[in-house]
């Protein structure tokens, strides 16, 4: 047997739970509204997207024929690439979590529904962006089963794009919620939980420009 066949069925597993979830969701949430992607820029849209599908690429032959990117490899033993299969499961946890809250909500790009609704519920209450977070979390956890350094190189592209795309996706937020969605920013983090100590800190700067 192969050293990797173990890593490749602990994968999969994940996918096969994942796969229809996510389908699931994107499926329920779809309406007829046409959404404007070209809000994102077309540098964003494009490598955004090639990015994500080079990824799914690589994830792919890895899958099928890892000896195809063996050249990637990295020296991992092997309890390590079994934490990185732990990660997984907390990772994948927060995702459906996020497609549960979310619901109607979900949209591929930062362009809003006409019925869009401001969500901060689930993990909302803490972040932003938890699909963004699953992402992060996502790349050592696959790059440490996979023992793989293009998986850390994809991953760390499409986070990086995401990153770099949440700027506009919050201006649209701010613009459709206005003080509600700046509220919300301030007692909450992007990516991760904000400490108790920044959510008062934030709190008493808003306060301070509203009585100057």
């Amino acid at each position: 047997m192969s050293a990797d066949r173990p890593f490749q069925i602990a994968l999969l597993a994940v996918l096969v739970v994942l796969l229809p979830v996510g389908v699931y969701h994107r499926l329920k949430s779809r309406t007829r509204e046409k959404l404007d992607r070209r809000q994102e820029g077309w540098f964003m849209l494009v490598t955004l997207r090639l990015t994500g599908f080079a990824g799914w690429l690589v994830l792919l032959v890895w899958l099928i024929k890892p000896t195809w990117i063996a050249w990637a490899a990295l020296p991992i033993p092997v309890w390590l690439r079994w934490v990185g299969a732990g990660l997984l499961l907390p990772t994948g946890a927060l995702l459906v979590w996020t497609f549960r809250s979310l619901g109607q909500n979900l949209t591929d790009t930062v362009v809003t529904r006409q019925q869009h609704t401001l969500v901060t519920t689930g993990p909302y209450r803490w972040i932003r962006h938890p699909f963004y977070t699953s992402a992060a979390l996502m790349i050592p956890a696959t790059t440490l089963l996979t023992a793989n350094w293009l998986f850390l190189a994809f991953g760390s592209a499409v986070f990086g794009l995401l990153a770099v795309r949440t700027d506009r996706e919050e201006a649209n937020l701010i613009a459709r919620f206005g003080d509600d969605y700046r509220s919300y920013m301030r007692r909450t983090g992007r990516f991760f939980p904000r400490r108790s100590g920044e959510v008062q800190a934030a709190k008493g700067k808003a306060r301070g420009k509203e009585q100057s």
